[in-house]
C-alpha cells in the first residue's frame, strides 16, 4: 500500500504476508505457513476489518443514523476497531467488556475516544480467562444500554458485514499473497467471522479449512466443553452455533492448549520477529500440527490477529 490517505480508514486491510519458513525448520515439518499479518492494522488487530465493514454496511442500508451511539460487546479488538471507525465517522461509541480480559484493551479504547464499560466476571472465573460465562454477563449489559440510549447494536457474532468483510479483503489477499498456492487455512474461533468470510473466497481454490478451539473447549468440534476457561482472549467461548459459520465450508477441527499456544507466540516472536498474541500462537501452533498430519508438504494460511502490545500485563510474556 502507498500513497497518502484522507483518514485512518484508508489503511485498514490490505497487510502484508509473510512465509514462517524458520519456523517450520526448527519444529521440523514439511510444508510452510504463511502469516497475514493483521496485526498491524491500525487498531493492531484483524477486528479493524470487521468494524469498517459492519459501520459502512449499517449506513448504507440505513440501520445507523447519523450521530447514532454504537454499542457493542468486545474481548478489546473489536472494540477498539470500533472506536477508531466510529471516531472518524461521526459515531459516538460505548465498549462493553469483561474485566477478564487485559487492561491494556481498555485503555487504548479509552485513548481512542470510547466509553469502556468493564463487567465483573462470573463467580469463580479467573482473571486473564473469559468464559461463556462470562460473556453471556457483557452480553446482558450490552443489550440494557442499547436500550436504555436508542444505540445501534454493532453485532459482530451475526451482523453480515463482519463476514463480508473478511470475504472480500482477507482471503483474496491470502491468495495473491501466496501465489496462488494455499492448500489449507486455519482459524481460531472468536465469533466465526474471519473464518466464515476467508473461506467464501477461498473454498472456489480448493482450499480446505479447519476450525481452531481451546482444548477443553472444542464445542464446535460437537464436544463437551470440559475445560471452558483458557487463556486465549478473543475467542474458544465454548458456543456451539456461531451465525458467521452458516455455509462454511470445515474440512476438519483442532485444539490447542493454552500452554501450547502461548509457547508458539513466543517462538513467533522470537523466531520470526512477529509479535502477536495469545490467538496467533494458537493458530500458528495449529498450523504446524495440520504441517505433521492432513496437510503434510502443503501451505498453510493463518492469521495474526493481534499485537502482542495488547498482552503485556498477562502471564504470555512474563
Amino acid at each position: 500500500m502507498s500513497g497518502a490517505h484522507g483518514s485512518i480508514l484508508g489503511v485498514i486491510g490490505a497487510t502484508p504476508s509473510v512465509w514462517l519458513d524458520r519456523l517450520c525448520a526448527a519444529a521440523g515439518v514439511e510444508g510452510r505457513i504463511l502469516a497475514k499479518l493483521d496485526h498491524l492494522n491500525p487498531g493492531f488487530s484483524k477486528k479493524d476489518r470487521a468494524a469498517l465493514g459492519i459501520i459502512e454496511a449499517a449506513k448504507a442500508d440505513g440501520s445507523l443514523a447519523e450521530g447514532q451511539v454504537v454499542v457493542e460487546l468486545t474481548s478489546g479488538n473489536m472494540g477498539t476497531g470500533l472506536a477508531i471507525v466510529c471516531g472518524q465517522l461521526g459515531h459516538p461509541f460505548v465498549a462493553v467488556m469483561s474485566r477478564g480480559n487485559s487492561v491494556e484493551r481498555a485503555r487504548m479504547m479509552e485513548a481512542l475516544g470510547a466509553k469502556v464499560v468493564l463487567v465483573d466476571q462470573a463467580p469463580g472465573a479467573v482473571p486473564g480467562q473469559v468464559s461463556g460465562a462470562d460473556l453471556a454477563l457483557v452480553e446482558a449489559e450490552a443489550q440494557r444500554i442499547t436500550a436504555a440510549r436508542g444505540a445501534f447494536r454493532a453485532d459482530q457474532f451475526n451482523h453480515p458485514g463482519n463476514a463480508a468483510a473478511h470475504a472480500a479483503g482477507t482471503g483474496p489477499e491470502l491468495w495473491a499473497d501466496s501465489g496462488g498456492t494455499l492448500t489449507d487455512f486455519v482459524d481460531f474461533a472468536g465469533s466465526g467471522g474471519t473464518f466464515g468470510g476467508t473461506m467464501q473466497a477461498l473454498a472456489p481454490h480448493g482450499v480446505r479449512g479447519w476450525l481452531v478451539e481451546p482444548e477443553g473447549a472444542e464445542v464446535l468440534a460437537g464436544r463437551e466443553a470440559t475445560r471452558p476457561e483458557h487463556p486465549i482472549q478473543g475467542g474458544g467461548y465454548a458456543m456451539a452455533e456461531l451465525s458467521q459459520l452458516t455455509g462454511a465450508p470445515v474440512a476438519g477441527h483442532l485444539s490447542v492448549s493454552g500452554d501450547r499456544a502461548r509457547q508458539v507466540a513466543r517462538d513467533l516472536a522470537r523466531v520470526e520477529g512477529i509479535f502477536g498474541g495469545f490467538s496467533a500462537g494458537a493458530n500458528v501452533a495449529a498450523a504446524l500440527e495440520l504441517l505433521r498430519g492432513p496437510a503434510r508438504g502443503g501451505r498453510v494460511g493463518v492469521i495474526v490477529c493481534d499485537s502482542g502490545l495488547k498482552y503485556l500485563s498477562t502471564d504470555l510474556w512474563a
